[in-house]
């Protein structure tokens, strides 16, 4: 399928691994370009090898509004056509185990910054009638994940958001959804491994089997087909979808609504 982004521009934080590298890769596979945001530079330096023509890096912490100042004051980093607004979550815990500043850090991680970069991004999208903003968050926000208490609860947060603002844009031509992968075979899933194992008493390869014993299909995901959804959400074909919260879970989540 053409998405019909050929030339078109777009944002992806967390680049250099996981998801927004996948995500990187099929956007420039349908001929997009990208700035690719993360703080590992000799990750991005590799990724911006596989095409050098259409991947811009930016070296950088895109949760930190330094960044996004210095990211927004390149010239003509606010022409975005649309942006995966991602940039990981705060570590694994249970309730008892958090203190007060726990929860003031991630609210900094996982909201703070989207509500800054989403009003960057919003106010040059209205003015060109058209963008296309998606968010990764996670299955967490239909049904919770066990020893993520922060992740759990703030990442609900983004979702009142984007559902609320989406209907203020949706006469501008911009989109806002909201894509929630459960587990997928990324780096991110190595601090529920570890987690696991350590109040379980097993190894971190049979806290893996134990993951994937509770998927649905029997296995866990496969990044590139996630993106491939990515793509299609970040492109012109996706318009008459907004303010949804879209699962890629393998079945993980059980209410009618997953």
């Amino acid at each position: 399928m053409n998405l019909n982004i050929a030339n078109q521009k777009f944002l992806v934080g967390g680049a250099s691994s996981g998801f927004g590298r996948a995500v990187t890769e099929a956007l420039v596979s349908e001929g997009a370009r990208v700035t690719a945001v993360a703080r590992n530079r000799t990750q991005l330096e590799a990724l911006q090898q596989l095409s050098p023509g259409h991947i811009e890096i930016f070296p950088g912490d895109i949760t930190r509004p330094e960044t996004l100042d210095e990211l927004f004051n390149i010239p003509g980093n606010r022409e975005f056509h649309g942006a995966l607004i991602n940039g990981g979550g705060p570590p694994a815990m249970h309730f008892v185990e958090t203190k007060l500043i726990d929860w003031d850090e991630a609210y900094r991680q996982l909201v703070r910054w989207k509500v800054d970069i989403t009003q960057r991004l919003a106010a040059f999208m209205s003015v060109s009638q058209y963008g296309r903003l998606l968010f990764l968050e996670s299955v967490a926000v239909k049904q919770p994940i066990a020893n993520l208490v922060l992740s759990n609860s703030l990442r609900m947060a983004v979702v009142g958001f984007v559902k609320t603002f989406s209907n203020e844009v949706a006469n501008q031509g911009i989109t806002m959804n909201i894509i929630a992968p459960g587990y997928h075979e990324t780096p991110a899933l190595l601090r529920l491994y570890k987690k696991k194992s350590e109040m379980e008493g097993m190894t971190e390869e049979e806290a893996k089997q134990a993951f994937i014993r509770n998927v649905p299909v029997g296995s866990l995901g496969n990044p590139n087909n996630f993106a491939s959804l990515a793509a299609w959400l970040l492109s012109p074909q996706s318009g008459y979808i907004t303010g949804q919260t879209i699962s890629v879970d393998g079945g993980v989540v059980k209410g009618v609504f997953g």
